[in-house]
């Protein structure tokens, strides 16, 4: 159990690390596409403000995901906000390929970028060539798919480490699973039998007039103890410890 709870961090927490890698692409992108139209005083549409800005959300995000992951993943509270703003985020970065979705075509020819249309071999303002700019917006529009994916797939993981996290805590140290945290693991065929001690049976018998002989011991069935149960003497008549048999009667010696 100790190694499954390992690798749903170790995986989720990888998932965060790739969702940083996205959310900074695109934020890298933009912020280079807003300081090429600031300063040619060119209007910096809305959409593309909103752009960097769930960008930079999303990097944030996948930060402080990591760290959340390695230090108090699986705990109910957190898992549930990590679903939650997973989702959120998920629908953020759809918007953000919404909004790129010109880079899902062709970057020859005629092309539609960030900071203009133009021919795609024709100079853009301080940006290298539209055709340049057009391949940039592409890398973001395909990273932006890529996001929605891994964040899905990080509300999946968290919902697995708030179930890991439970069973952790219902199951306690026990022979079954060699006293440590967790269920242990046993063939699939006693799953769910009640183990039950040797000592189960003797403890049946407790309170009873006839008490249980213990066949534990090495006396058992001796000369020391020729099997009566303690307290109880031999019956009238019967050579007990100490007699002797002398012309069919019983004596001591």
């Amino acid at each position: 159990m100790a190694l499954g709870g390992a690798m749903l961090r170790i995986t989720a927490t990888c998932l965060r690390i790739l969702e940083f890698a996205c959310a900074g692409l695109v934020l890298g992108v933009y912020s280079y596409f807003l300081a090429v139209l600031a300063k040619h005083n060119v209007p910096i549409p809305t959409w593309e403000k909103a752009v960097e800005g769930m960008a930079g959300a999303g990097a944030l995000y996948a930060i402080f995901g990591v760290i959340f992951t390695l230090c108090l993943g699986g705990i109910a509270f957190f898992g549930l906000l990590g679903v939650v703003l997973d989702i959120l985020f998920a629908a953020a970065f759809a918007a953000i390929a919404y909004y790129t979705r010109h880079g899902a075509g062709s970057c020859s020819g005629v092309v539609n970028t960030p900071i203009g249309t133009g021919l795609s071999n024709q100079d853009a303002p301080g940006a290298g060539t539209f055709g340049y700019a057009c391949t940039l917006n592409t890398a973001t529009f395909a990273v932006s798919i890529l996001a929605i994916v891994l964040f899905l797939i990080s509300a999946i993981f968290n919902v697995l480490l708030i179930r890991h996290h439970k069973k952790e805590k219902r199951y306690g140290p026990s022979p079954s699973n060699n006293y440590t945290k967790g269920m242990g693991r046993r063939p699939f065929w006693r799953r769910n039998k009640p183990i039950r001690g040797t000592r189960d049976a003797e403890f049946a018998t407790a309170g009873t007039t006839q008490p249980r002989i213990s066949h534990e011991t090495g006396l058992t069935g001796s000369t020391m103890n020729p099997g009566y149960a303690p307290g109880i003497g031999p019956k009238y008549g019967e050579v007990g410890y100490g007699q002797a048999h002398h012309g069919g009667y019983a004596t001591n010696y």
